[in-house]
């Protein structure tokens, strides 16, 4: 008989990550509106930078990412040497728990937050801590309040997902110095491009050293399939990730596609502009319908319906009609249903339906 090999306390209780669903069975046209993704894929430049990375794929790749680290800090105004990329910010997020997270620390986000922070902060070991929102928005005084001696982490992404909400820049800088001491304010802005004018946090964490921000390729850029994110902060927590970082986390292809997407930034200009106004047009479309949501700042709406059972049974019809969007009860909020910008036309449909179903046609 063998012996039983047991995984470390903690882990068996972390519950399976699950991504937006990509099919409906049976279908071979539904649209995919579930993950966020851009609708209108990413920069001609870095497809044709990907595909010149055919010519060395029997080369490892840079261990330090020197070209695209140059690259993000060129275009951001930043100091490459204060930045880290990884295989989508999910790495930089994994690192962070691994690197300061301990089975007496604990790690703060809010109720609505992104569902890596629970997995990664239980991964490490570490307590878990969720704080209410207020009307789906953070609420620093409750994260303060969360926050003791033992807190190592707080995560918050902003804008943040899935509700689409945001807070100002003072409030961020405000949560930061209220921190206890120790404590790392770790600012998530996966959609911070989204947003005119926006540095997804990355003034604060050039001037206060207990402020990391991280970013990804996967939104705006478009990405997603490649997986490359990337993080900055202060050199010595910089430091500190780069010792538990493998050697080539990032393929040659990452990094090329990378560095060309970034530097291509009127095709992002061109992504957000789009993305602002196909957001209001889908926002207003669903209103009318009955159907309302927060202010996005992002790149889905946050469709809020009367009772978790209309939400399910919207999601289903809108399957049956090879539409997919996703239910986000794993986020506490079962009533809604968060719905990706997409192109016009994929707008148009799943307003349509909504509609549709809302009227008791479905």
């Amino acid at each position: 008989m063998s012996q039983l090999i047991v995984p470390q306390p903690g882990i068996m209780d972390i519950a399976l990550y699950e991504g937006g669903q990509a099919h409906v069975p049976g279908r071979t046209d539904a649209i995919k509106l579930s993950s966020n993704e851009n609708p209108f894929g990413c920069s001609d430049k870095a497809k044709e930078a990907l595909a010149r990375s055919v010519h060395t794929l029997h080369r490892y790749p840079n261990t330090d990412h020197a070209g695209l680290r140059a690259a993000i800090g060129d275009v951001h105004g930043l100091d490459p040497d204060r930045i880290i990329c990884g295989v989508g910010s999910d790495e930089i997020i994994h690192f962070l728990c691994q690197a300061y997270v301990g089975p007496r620390s604990e790690v703060v986000f809010t109720e609505h937050g992104f569902l890596m922070y629970r997995i990664s902060t239980m991964a490490a070991g570490g307590k878990p801590v969720s704080v209410p929102e207020r009307e789906r928005t953070t609420d620093v005084d409750a994260i303060l309040k969360a926050c003791t001696k033992n807190t190592k982490l707080v995560f918050l992404a902003n804008p943040n997902n899935p509700t689409g909400t945001m807070i100002a820049l003072a409030e961020l800088e405000r949560l930061a110095n209220g921190l206890p001491k120790g404590c790392l304010l770790v600012i998530d802005g996966a959609y911070a491009e989204y947003v005119e004018g926006y540095d997804g946090g990355a003034d604060l964490a050039t001037r206060l050293p207990n402020v990391f921000m991280t970013r990804t390729f996967s939104k705006i850029y478009g990405l997603g399939g490649l997986r490359i994110g990337w993080g900055y902060g202060a050199r010595e927590v910089i430091d500190v990730l780069n010792r538990i970082r493998g050697p080539f986390n990032l393929s040659a292809a990452q990094q090329d596609a990378a560095e060309a997407a970034v530097r291509d930034q009127d095709w992002v200009a061109r992504c957000r502009d789009d993305n602002t106004r196909l957001r209001a047009w889908l926002a207003e479309a669903l209103a009318e319908k009955g159907v309302p949501s927060d202010t996005s700042t992002a790149n889905f709406i946050l469709a809020r319906f009367s009772s978790p059972e209309e939400a399910s049974a919207c999601d289903d019809y809108l399957k049956s009609e090879g539409i997919i969007v996703r239910r986000v009860a794993g986020y506490n909020l079962p009533h809604c249903l968060r719905i990706t910008v997409g192109d016009e036309p994929s707008c148009r449909r799943v307003a349509h339906l909504i509609g549709v179903f809302k009227a008791g046609g479905a």
